[in-house]
C-alpha cells in the first residue's frame, strides 16, 4: 500500500485531476463563500507547510483521507456516553465509527480495551487519573460505606471521599528530564490534584536510573506511577516501571503520545512496549501515529469500566467527526508499510543524531533510541533555546525549544532544542538528508548571536544572525524538499 500521505503520481491520478484535489478546492470554494480570510489562511498554510522543513517532534502531516473524515456530519451530533449506551438518541453512526476506531486500536496496540473518545492528549491523561481514583479511592469508599454510588453518599461521607481524592500520591519525570506538564505539574490541573513528586536522571549520563527511581517509589509510596516522556531521547523499560510499581503498590501508567506510532510500528516492543506491562496508557493520536489531532485511552480489563466512566466524569460531548478520523488513521496504521515508517523514523532520528554530533553540537544523553533528538545549544552555541528556535525558523527550519536537564536558563527561554522527524519522514526523507539538515542547522546556530534588549542589555530571547545566512539556509532547505513534495496529489490551483 502507498503512503497515505506521499503516494506515488500516476497517469491515473495526476494532481490536476485527482480525487483529493477536487475534494480541497470544492471546499476551499465553499469557505471562501462565506468567509475568504479563513479560505486564504488554509491555503497559506498548505504553503507553509510544504515550504519548511518541518523538526517538530509533536507534529506529523495526517492523510487526505483522515482530514477528509474529520469534515463531516458527525460533527452535528451530541453522543454523550459510549457505544450501544448513549444519552442521546438517533447515535447508531456514531457508534459505528466509535466501534471501528476502537477496535482498531485494540488490534494495533494488542491492548485488551480502547477508549478513543478523548480529545486531546491530556483530555487522555485526566480520564487516566479519575479512572484510577475511582477504582483505586471511590470504589473501596463506597464498598466501605455500603452505597452503589456517589449520589447515594452522605454529604459527611461525601465531603470525606473529596479529601481522600485530593490526598492521593504521583511520581512521574521530571519536566527538565524531558517529563511533560500534564504529568502532575502546578501549572497543569494535574498538578491541582495530586502531591506530585518528580523522578530525573543520571547527571553524568541522563539516562533514567531506576534504582534511584526504586528508592523514591519506595520512600513516597505514591498512588500512580507516570511513565513517558515528550523530551527524553532514549527509551524506558516498561517492565522494570511495572515491577516498580507493583513493589509500592501503585498503578503504572504510561504516556506514549510522543511514541505511539514507535510502538504501533513495532518498532518498540518487548520490555520497551508499554501496553503489555502498564495497567493503563494514553496517548494522543496525532504526533508519530500520524493521525488527527485527539487522544485516545488503552487499558487492561481491571479498568475498562471506569475508563469508559470519561464521559461524563471528565470530557463533555465525544467528537463522532474525530473519532471517524481516529478510524481511519488506525486503519491506515495497521498496514504494512506504517511499519517501514515507524523504523524510518529511528533511522533518521539517529542520522540526525549523528550529523549533528560530527559537527560538534551537543546533545542530551549522547544521541538517540527514538524519534527526537534534544541539542543543547546553550553548550554547543552559547544561544538560549529561544534564540535559536527564532533563528531556525527565519531560515525555514521549524523547531521548538525545550528544557535540558537542571537547565540554567528556566523553563521559558530553555536550554534545548528539540528536533523530531516523524513529519520529514513522511515526506519521504531519508538518512543522507538528514545529514544535510544537520549541516544547515549547524550553519545557522553558529552563525547566530545572543541580541539585546532596546536598551541595550543582554537578551535571552533576541538574536543577531545575518539575512544573507538565513537567505542561504531557506533556498537550500526549498531545494531540499523538492524531491518531497507534501501532498503530491492536491493541487489547489
Amino acid at each position: 500500500m502507498p503512503d497515505p500521505v506521499t503516494p506515488q503520481s500516476t497517469p491515473e491520478n495526476s494532481p490536476a485531476t485527482s480525487p483529493e484535489s477536487t475534494a480541497y478546492r470544492a471546499a476551499l470554494d465553499v469557505i471562501g463563500a462565506v468567509e475568504p480570510r479563513v479560505a486564504d489562511a488554509i491555503r497559506q498554510e498548505v504553503a507553509d507547510q510544504r515550504e519548511m522543513l518541518k523538526l517538530i517532534a509533536s507534529e506529523n502531516y495526517a492523510s487526505p483521507a483522515t482530514l477528509l473524515a474529520m469534515g463531516n456530519w458527525f460533527s452535528d451530533k451530541y453522543a454523550e456516553g459510549t457505544v450501544g449506551r448513549r444519552f442521546y438518541a438517533g447515535c447508531r453512526n456514531v457508534d459505528t465509527v466509535e466501534a471501528l476506531a476502537a477496535e482498531h486500536a485494540r488490534e494495533l496496540f494488542g491492548a485488551r480495551h480502547a477508549y478513543v473518545q478523548p480529545h486531546s492528549g491530556i483530555d487522555a491523561n485526566l480520564v487516566a487519573f479519575w479512572a484510577v481514583l475511582a477504582d483505586r479511592v471511590e470504589a473501596p469508599f463506597l464498598e466501605k460505606t455500603g452505597v452503589r454510588q456517589i449520589n447515594d453518599l452522605s454529604e459527611a461521607d461525601w465531603a470525606e471521599l473529596r479529601q481522600a481524592f485530593g490526598n492521593q500520591r504521583m511520581l512521574g519525570m521530571s519536566l527538565d528530564a524531558g517529563g511533560h506538564l500534564t504529568h502532575g505539574f502546578r501549572p497543569n490541573i494535574s498538578g491541582k490534584m495530586f502531591d506530585q513528586r518528580s523522578y530525573g536522571t543520571d547527571p553524568a549520563t541522563g539516562l533514567v536510573d531506576y534504582d534511584a527511581l526504586r528508592a523514591q517509589a519506595r520512600a513516597f509510596k505514591p498512588l500512580i506511577i507516570v511513565a513517558g516522556y515528550s523530551a527524553y531521547p532514549r527509551l524506558i523499560n516498561f517492565r522494570i516501571m511495572r515491577e516498580i510499581a507493583d513493589e509500592v503498590g501503585a498503578t503504572l501508567m504510561v504516556d506514549m503520545a510522543h511514541f505511539a506510532g514507535l510502538v504501533a510500528g513495532k518498532v518498540l516492543t518487548g520490555d520497551f512496549d508499554p501496553v503489555p506491562h502498564a495497567q493503563i496508557v494514553t496517548t494522543t493520536t496525532h504526533k508519530s501515529l500520524r493521525g488527527p489531532r485527539g487522544g485516545m485511552v488503552l487499558c487492561d480489563d481491571s479498568l475498562r469500566d471506569q475508563v469508559d466512566r470519561g464521559c461524563p466524569m471528565v470530557l463533555g460531548g465525544p467528537l463522532p467527526h474525530v473519532m471517524a478520523a481516529k478510524a481511519v488513521a488506525l486503519a491506515e496504521a495497521r498496514q504494512p508499510s506504517f511499519q517501514d515508517y515507524a523504523r524510518r523514523i529511528v533511522d533518521n532520528s539517529r542520522a540526525l543524531a549523528e550529523g549533528l554530533m560530527r559537527r560538534g553540537a551537543t546533545l542530551v544523553t549522547g544521541g538517540t533510541d527514538n524519534h527526537l533528538n534534544l541539542i543543547d545549544v546553550a553548550t554547543s552555541y552559547g544561544l538560549t533555546g529561544r534564540q535559536a528556535e527564532q533563528a531556525l525558523l527565519d531560515s525555514g527550519i521549524v523547531t521548538n525549544r525545550n528544557a535540558i536537564p537542571a537547565d540554567p536558563n528556566g523553563a521559558w527561554y530553555t536550554s534545548g532544542i528539540r528536533v523530531g522527524t516523524p513529519a520529514l519522514t513522511t515526506r519521504g526523507l531519508g538518512t543522507s538528508e538528514m545529514d544535510e539538515i544537520a549541516a544547515l542547522i549547524d550553519r545557522v546556530l553558529t552563525a547566530a548571536e545572543p541580541g539585546t534588549t532596546s536598551k541595550g542589555t543582554p537578551s535571552k530571547a533576541q538574536h543577531v544572525l545575518d539575512a544573507k545566512v538565513a537567505e542561504e539556509v531557506s533556498q537550500r532547505a526549498h531545494d531540499l524538499l523538492q524531491p518531497f513534495p507534501l501532498y503530491p496529489q492536491i493541487d489547489l490551483g
